[in-house]
């Protein structure tokens, strides 16, 4: 279920910056490298679970939709840290070109 959750985000994330990739004032694609990394993670874990002959090869379990949106969450929380930074930085920027 996480890959299928984190895949689906990643989908919708790349989604958006292609539609706003001219004017990327949020940075998504910052968003969409982890969603898409975090979804080739978890392709890579099935691909291991199918060759170890584990009988799950997707969990659908409440604790695996758990951890999916709990990555989607902390990918979301990790990029608007980044759009935090990268405003207060642009601001600083902006007032020391004023001031000269």
């Amino acid at each position: 279920m996480y890959l299928i959750i984190t895949a689906l985000a990643a989908a919708v994330a790349t989604a958006f910056w292609y539609k706003n990739r001219l004017n990327d004032k949020l940075h998504l694609g910052a968003l969409c490298l982890m969603y898409w990394g975090a979804a080739l993670m978890w392709l890579v874990d099935c691909v291991a679970a199918i060759i170890a002959g584990e009988e799950e090869i997707i969990d659908t379990s409440l604790n695996a939709a758990l951890l999916g949106i709990c990555s989607v969450a902390l990918g979301l929380a990790i990029w608007l840290i980044l759009l935090l930074i990268r405003s207060r930085r642009n601001k600083s920027q902006a007032t020391s070109i004023n001031s000269h």
